[in-house]
């Protein structure tokens, strides 16, 4: 007699568990989906909304002179591509920042990089008189790699080359001391003050066309190198030792990322000024539904991080019209206590 072995209902009713590889495909799709979503709304929600097909036939008919039309074409379609291009390398950067420091509160700015764009944009408007964002573009990003260089070349210096503790205590030490010089500049000058301070706070607005095209060749570079970076940065994860042993070039791993991060967060940073919490938030977010693999935690903190910060832009012309609330303050009162809660229902450190 053959014994049987009963199955409960409910288990033998409950589907199958989707594959790793299914759910990173589902959540590649969504996020694609989502960012579709998001630049769609970036065209046409505003300080004067546009209908969907009002915004179909001004990007569609290069012909079409109407009023629309022209705020479609000349004021937000340049703002969304720009704030596409600075999402998507804000994720990237701080997923890569998090993975090479072994830090679960590591963002872009760790490495000297915002206080290093910020001390040239002082700089810049201080002694040549520069205002304009496609004036000190160019500086924010040449000192956003002098940063990043300082940086490494300081935690580099010990015996032990450079490890993640030792750039990340050389960004913080560096980052502090360019930030006092900073103050000392602002101190003694209100003019440019007055100027730095539409910069410092992160925004979109008042950048045209001619700011994303200036930043896009070297964000163009940054993702390639970052998704060049990513088999080493799951190498890296499992310990310099291991990845050694597996034939790994770890400097080499090391500078790779060193220079993503600065192309990507230099361009995004010298672009619209320091946006806090996209680099920081969107990685986690992301992680729980990937996990650590890089080759997928890249390219879709990218994603979730241009989608997120095009929906802080919309959501700040919306809540202050008939002015605008500028991006980076919309994030960081979205990010602070959504990142509050996402360290108290999971455990940030398992990267």
């Amino acid at each position: 007699m053959t014994a049987t072995v009963d199955v409960p209902a409910r288990d033998a009713a409950r589907p199958p568990a989707r594959s790793p590889r299914t759910r990173r495909l589902v959540t590649l799709v969504l996020l694609l989906v989502l960012v579709v979503g998001a630049a769609l709304a970036s065209i046409a929600v505003g300080t004067r909304s546009i209908g969907l097909g009002e915004v179909w036939r001004s990007l569609l008919d290069a012909d079409l002179t109407t009023e629309e039309a022209v705020i479609v074409r000349q004021l937000r379609v340049p703002r969304t591509v720009l704030g596409l291009l600075v999402g998507l390398a804000l994720g990237i950067s701080g997923a890569l920042m998090q993975g090479h420091t072994r830090n679960p509160l590591g963002d872009p700015g760790l490495l000297g990089v915002t206080a290093g764009a910020s001390l040239a944009v002082v700089l810049a408007i201080a002694l040549f008189g520069v205002t304009s964002p496609s004036g000190y573009v160019w500086f924010a990003f040449a000192g956003a790699l002098a940063g990043t260089v300082l940086v490494y070349a300081i935690g580099s210096a010990g015996p032990g080359g450079a490890t993640p503790l030792t750039l990340a205590l050389a960004g913080a030490a560096l980052s502090a001391l360019l930030y006092a010089l900073v103050r000392a500049v602002l101190v003694s000058d209100s003019q440019t003050l007055d100027t730095f301070r539409f910069w410092v706070v992160g925004s979109l607005a008042g950048r045209g066309a001619e700011v994303a095209w200036q930043v896009g060749p070297f964000i163009a570079a940054g993702l390639v190198l970052a998704l060049v970076n990513a088999p080493a940065l799951n190498l890296l994860g499992l310990g310099e030792d291991v990845a050694r042993g597996l034939g790994q070039r770890i400097w080499l791993a090391r500078v790779v990322g060193l220079a993503a991060i600065t192309l990507l967060c230099g361009a995004a940073t010298a672009a619209c000024g320091p946006i806090a919490f996209v680099g920081l938030v969107v990685p986690h977010m992301v992680r729980a539904l990937t996990g650590p693999d890089h080759r997928w935690l890249l390219p879709c903190s990218g994603l979730l991080g241009a989608a997120l910060l095009l929906v802080a832009d919309v959501v700040g012309r919306v809540v202050a019209r008939p002015g605008e609330l500028q991006v980076g303050i919309v994030l960081a009162l979205l990010g602070a206590p959504f990142f509050i809660a996402l360290v108290r229902r999971t455990r940030a450190a398992g990267l």
